[in-house]
């Protein structure tokens, strides 16, 4: 990334002490332990398509802003639900997207995708309606030449390690492809991340025909409980030979809740008849939080809890083209009596890591730091999805450092699909976690060798450590 004083702070002399810790984290690989690139992109390495579809397309964070101003998202190329007609048109979808622009002024997203054309693309040209046609044949250029495609911009980016998301009730095809062409597998450079949600949330789109499916791929009995649980062991234990160091759980809250084995089991069977209310499902989504804590002992996966969204809240848009396209929104949390139960049990057993996020950035100094800084098993994500700009990511080390210091933290997590914007990503967060170190130096609060050691390892020894990268999970 070029060397400019983006993000920096105003005041001379702690911007120069941000300039030289910066040269120190700037050149360090990426370390991505939780996204959503699709693995595809990495296996197959085929080239990008047109702009429009790599930039715009799949990116719910330019769509849904487009859509709060009247423009449907069919007009952009996202694809419908029932295969209606959606805009086919690359450069059509550029032309509409660049008419508006100026929605994005002072966004992350503006400042993602200009640090996209210039470090990644080299594309210079302001856009605008007027240059849109030109920025959009520049960008097409690059996509065409062989450096351009996906491992060739892997090894570019410096990514030494890039995690996927898939649920249970996938194949790991892709992976298995990227782990025989060297790039996958345990130890690889493109690894696996266990999301079982569609199988655990009773509210989830058909979750009694997911649970069967998941019986069917293991070959156990899902219709009983403890063939259930079976069966979740069976395919944590597949991911762990696909690479998976972590278990991810996109929760509505962060509840848990430890219930006997005859009451899950009722609880289960309650379900799978289709008896189950809401009440019943975030009780039985608060129980396997316990019950995935017990497997992480047994089988060394990290668990990411990302509670907070209440998915689907548009359902217009949902209806329309379905989800995870912008349709979500943040809701307000409560995690020191909803994590009681799970802290009670393995809360100080060091054998456990729980990183957890929040969507409620009120959280950061009054529950979330004071818990991660009391309990050997909690680590501190980095604030995700609505909260990932430069503000939060400030006001983050600021609420936190106090209660929970820097080494309770895991570490900056880009949470992307947009395989282009990770390394902007990082180097945002390294940016800010520059400007916050120095000026804890010039305040004479940090000597700078202190700084320039932290902010190496924020950038790139946390985040292996707490994600358990490079080491086997078991």
């Amino acid at each position: 990334m070029p060397t400019t004083d983006l993000l920096f702070p105003a005041d001379p002399a702690q911007r120069a002490v941000a300039r030289r810790l910066y040269a120190l984290a700037a050149p360090q690989p990426i370390i991505s332990p939780h996204g959503h690139v699709d693995p595809a992109i990495l296996a197959e390495d085929r080239p990008f398509p047109d702009p429009a579809r790599l930039l715009i397309v799949p990116d719910h964070y330019l769509t849904r802003m487009l859509l709060s101003q009247g423009v449907p998202p069919a007009d952009l190329g996202v694809p419908t639900v029932d295969g209606s007609p959606s805009e086919p048109d690359g450069r059509t979808i550029w032309r509409r997207f660049a008419a508006h622009w100026h929605l994005f002024r002072g966004t992350p997203s503006r400042l993602w995708l200009e640090q996209t054309f210039t470090d990644v693309f080299g594309v210079r040209t302001p856009l605008s309606p007027a240059t849109a046609d030109a920025v959009y044949d520049e960008l097409a250029a690059r996509l065409a030449e062989p450096e351009f495609r996906p491992r060739a911009l892997f090894e570019r980016f410096g990514i030494e390690v890039l995690a996927t998301t898939e649920s249970p009730l996938d194949d790991l095809g892709q992976h298995a492809k990227l782990a025989a062409d060297g790039w996958g597998g345990p130890g690889g450079r493109v690894i696996t991340t266990f999301r079982p949600d569609n199988v655990v949330d009773m509210e989830f789109d058909d979750w009694a025909g997911n649970v069967a499916r998941l019986g069917e791929i293991t070959g156990e009995d899902t219709g009983t409980y403890a063939g259930y649980l079976a069966a979740l062991r069976q395919r944590r234990a597949a991911f762990i030979a696909a690479g998976a160091t972590c278990s991810d759980h996109g929760h509505p809250t962060a509840r848990t809740l430890a219930l006997d084995a005859d009451e899950a089991a009722r609880l289960y069977d309650k379900g799978l008849r289709g008896l189950a209310d809401a009440a019943d499902a975030e009780t039985f989504r608060a129980h396997m939080l316990l019950e995935f804590a017990r497997m992480s002992l047994d089988d060394g996966l990290v668990m990411q809890l990302h509670p907070g969204s209440v998915r689907n809240h548009n359902r217009w848009l949902y209806a329309r083209h379905g989800r995870d396209v912008g349709g979500d929104l943040p809701q307000a949390t409560e995690y020191l009596h909803a994590l009681t139960p799970l802290l009670d049990a393995y809360g100080n057993d060091p054998r456990l890591r729980v990183v957890l996020y929040t969507l409620d950035e009120y959280t950061f100094s009054r529950e979330l730091a004071p818990l991660a800084g009391g309990y050997a098993a909690l680590y501190l994500g980095a604030p995700w999805w609505f909260l990932d700009s430069p503000e939060v990511l400030r006001r983050f080390r600021e609420s936190v450092t106090e209660s929970a210091g820097f080494y309770n933290t895991a570490g900056f997590v880009d949470d992307t699909r947009a395989f282009c914007s990770i390394p902007v990503r990082h180097d945002v967060a390294r940016r800010v976690d520059a400007a916050y170190l120095a000026r804890l130096v010039t305040e004479h609060r940090l000597g700078e060798d202190e700084a320039a050691e932290t902010i190496v390892d924020l950038a790139y020894r946390l985040p292996k450590k707490v994600f358990k990268i490079g080491e086997n999970v078991l």
